[in-house]
């Protein structure tokens, strides 16, 4: 029982990571918490069921237009929403009221396109999990946490040793400093949010096949990219990947115990209990202060 419930949590902490890849990877750039990331996770999901179960598009182009979809509603988000607000100077804050209304707006939007009740993903009839280690493990969950672990050390590499990830890094350091010296913030922002949202586009969609649709799907998962976040440290790539496994695997032997409706308030219980002892996160740096 106990390896099962391990490896469920590894499953569920490998979506929790890519979801807070993005999201931390866009805090990092942009300073300001986007809740709309969830928003964005909710839109790859129903975009994928549509191309593939709506349209009879072939899986491996349905999920691949998906994916691309995703990316360009963050785009979208980020030129036609956050930009504007910064060229205003909005503070943080603002930008965080403004990325919450989005959230509800693009639930709204899901339900009055989809409708309210449960979509499904799937292509296949349910199979047999493959036994690993005395526990066992579907297909599509396995994909789940190998294509976590290659998504996550690709957007290591891709930060570190090509151009526009350099770039991305520099406008993180100092946005100012890089647009004096001629670095194109408004395109490292536009970058961050167009894959920040590709990789929550992934995990929705495979978190998709292996449970349901709902219009309000993201919003839990964004709460659980924030506790991931902190829990990881803020502004750091690996404590981000870090921090969604983390949770993924406390909120699952939390509950080998304890009643499932206690699930997320363990895990909000951990966020607490972190910021009191380590409020720098399990790789961040100590800092002196922080804005929302």
């Amino acid at each position: 029982m106990f390896r099962q419930i391990l490896l469920d949590g590894m499953v569920a902490g490998s979506a929790y990571a890519l979801v807070a890849l993005g999201f931390g990877l866009i805090f990092k750039v942009c300073g300001f918490y986007n809740l709309a990331h969830g928003a964005v996770y909710a839109v790859g999901a129903y975009l994928a069921y549509l191309f593939v179960n709506v349209c009879g598009w072939h899986l491996g182009v349905g999920v691949g237009v998906a994916i691309l979809g995703t990316a360009l509603v963050g785009y979208g988000m980020e030129v036609g929403v956050y930009r504007p607000m910064r060229r205003r100077h909005s503070t943080s804050l603002v930008l965080l009221i403004a990325s919450l209304g989005l959230l509800i707006g693009v639930q709204n939007l899901i339900a009055l396109l989809f409708g309210n009740d449960t979509k499904m993903l799937r292509t296949e009839p349910i199979q047999e999990g493959l036994s690993f280690l005395g526990a066992r493990i579907t297909p599509v969950q396995l994909l789940t946490v190998l294509a976590s672990v290659a998504l996550s050390a690709g957007l290591w590499l891709w930060l570190r040793k090509s151009k526009w990830g350099r770039m991305i890094q520099a406008v993180a350091s100092d946005p100012e400093l890089s647009l004096i010296v001629g670095v194109p913030v408004d395109t490292a922002s536009t970058m961050t949010f167009a894959v920040g949202s590709a990789l929550a586009g992934v995990a929705a969609i495979l978190l998709a096949f292996d449970t349901d649709l709902t219009p309000l799907m993201g919003f839990r998962i964004i709460l659980m990219a924030v506790v991931a976040v902190i829990v990881g440290g803020v502004g750091s790539i690996p404590g981000s990947y870090l921090g969604g496994m983390f949770v993924g695997v406390i909120e699952h032997l939390g509950v080998w115990k304890l009643p499932t409706q206690w699930q997320d308030s363990i895990v909000f219980a951990i966020l607490i209990l972190f910021l009191i002892v380590r409020p720098q996160g399990l790789l961040g740096k100590p800092i002196a202060r922080t804005e929302v």
